[in-house]
């Protein structure tokens, strides 16, 4: 998020100070919307299947400040990828064995793509237009209901793509556990013997994509969200 206006701060840092609260109010205020109904979902599911580990850490709640992770809020900010803070669960106290850990993972990008929808409504009937135009807000910072409209659309966005992104099937997204919990016995063994790779594999795409362009998660996430977009609201998102 913040990192492209590093090359701004060089140039002209009186712009730079004008369009800093703009880019933090619009895409952290929509991160942060994403982030609070993705971990709650997780933290509300494994209580309802009897696990009141999240529950007893006050995680059960759609309050942004008992979700965010300090270091993963300040990636999220500066390079717009990061993290909240995982919610904790015990396995051993959920009912339904693997199941029941597959659906406490898929809860958190299915409130994602529930909370996209219901937002989406509205520009659906086309009651409220989309409006992801950075450079419009920038224009004119004072117009609030432009900067409202803005993070609103935003918000669709990014529950959008925290939930797909969340569910690659890699190590430690939420994909793999959903994954390995519907596997059968046997496969859900052997892909559990690969997890302790799955961040260094992680680590590398996202290396591959900043310092080699070689866009690997933009190839995957990138048709997804097209097509979901349309699908929610019509219009098919960049």
């Amino acid at each position: 998020m913040l990192y492209p206006l590093f090359d701004l701060l060089a140039r002209d840092p009186g712009a730079f100070l004008l369009t800093l609260p703009v880019v933090v109010f619009v895409m952290g205020g929509a991160i942060l919307s994403a982030i609070t109904v993705h971990e709650f979902g997780h933290a509300l599911v494994a209580r309802s299947l009897g696990d009141a580990t999240a529950q007893r850490l006050g995680r059960v709640t759609l309050n942004p400040l008992a979700h965010l992770d300090p270091l993963g809020t300040l990636m999220l900010l500066v390079v717009g990828l990061g993290w909240g803070k995982p919610v904790p669960v015990n396995p051993f106290l959920l009912r339904h064995g693997r199941a029941g850990m597959a659906l406490v993972s898929g809860t958190g990008p299915l409130a994602n793509f529930l909370t996209a929808a219901l937002l989406a409504i509205p520009v659906k009937l086309g009651v409220i237009p989309l409006s992801l135009s950075l450079a419009a807000a920038l224009r004119d910072p004072g117009d609030i209901a432009g900067l409202l409209l803005t993070l609103y659309s935003y918000a669709i966005l990014y529950n959008m793509l925290l939930g797909l992104f969340n569910l690659i099937p890699l190590p430690p997204l939420d994909g793999s556990k959903v994954l390995l919990g519907i596997a059968p016995s046997e496969l859900a063994l052997r892909l559990s013997k690969w997890e302790a790779y799955g961040p260094i594999i992680f680590v590398g795409i996202i290396a591959a994509d900043a310092l080699l362009n070689t866009r690997i998660l933009g190839s995957i996430l990138g048709p997804a969200v097209r097509w979901l977009s349309q699908v929610l609201t019509g219009a098919s998102f960049a």
